[in-house]
């Protein structure tokens, strides 16, 4: 998954709201959002290369509350490992343990450094974490996030990428509208790419670059693949409405 925006204890009727969308070679094979057959108190989709998935929720009937989790990649295709474990698997382990967040982002800390880089985030209805095994200089990093509306792509948590500022902002109007449901995925659909002055360097060559800039992007053999949208809830289920694209 490639963008995701978020408000944390923001909206009174939810404690987390969050829209992504994911981006992925066509190729790779996927199931979309469904309750599990090994663990069926997880709705996410599945990666079927790697196992794990790129957002989910978890809740068990007769438990107050829910769990999220979602990853993102960190784009550093200098320091790509070609033998590294799947990073689906963190969300889905989480999703499927009865550990806190602060317990499992101190559990897989020790391992994070044979994966390739990666963003995490790990939940319930009272803490919410970000952990990076590439944002250990950022005072949030591993750390329960404060109240607030934040954007994540493929950097660390809401580097002013174009699309992530760009997003960011029109989430928050929309919450402050109480906008429907509809206008979270028109939001996401947006094939707008960012202007050359403003796109990141990160290693990749500048079409590549212009390519991904855009919040929902758009090519022959990769692109964005499903948009997502949860809300988590203090009591109750969670809701998790996905839209497949390809």
């Amino acid at each position: 998954m490639c963008l995701i925006v978020f408000a944390w204890q923001v909206m009174p009727s939810a404690p987390l709201i969050a829209a992504s969308n994911r981006d992925e070679f066509y190729a790779r094979p996927a199931l979309p959002a469904h309750h599990w057959e090994d663990h069926p108190e997880i709705y996410a989709g599945r990666d079927l290369e790697g196992g794990g998935t790129w957002l989910g929720v978890a809740h068990e009937a007769g438990r107050k509350g829910s769990r999220f989790a979602a990853l993102t990649n960190v784009r550093m295709p200098h320091l790509m490992k070609e033998n590294a474990p799947t990073r689906g698997l963190l969300v889905s382990d989480y999703l499927a343990s009865s550990l806190t967040p602060e317990e499992y982002i101190r559990e897989i800390r020790r391992e994070s450094y044979h994966y390739n880089g990666f963003n995490l985030l790990v939940g319930d209805s009272e803490t919410l974490i970000w952990y990076s095994n590439f944002g250990m200089m950022n005072p949030q990093n591993g750390l329960p996030l404060k109240p607030g509306i934040y954007g994540l792509s493929n950097a660390l948590l809401n580097d002013p990428w174009p699309k992530v500022v760009r997003t960011r902002a029109q989430f928050a109007c929309l919450l402050g509208i109480n906008a429907p449901e509809e206008a979270y995925f028109e939001m996401l659909s947006d094939t707008t790419k960012a202007p050359d002055r403003l796109l990141p360097r990160t290693g990749v060559s500048h079409e590549w670059e212009k390519l991904l800039s855009a919040v929902c992007i758009e090519s022959p053999d990769y692109g964005t693949r499903a948009s997502t949208l949860v809300e988590l809830y203090n009591d109750g289920p969670p809701v998790l409405h996905e839209r497949v694209i390809r």
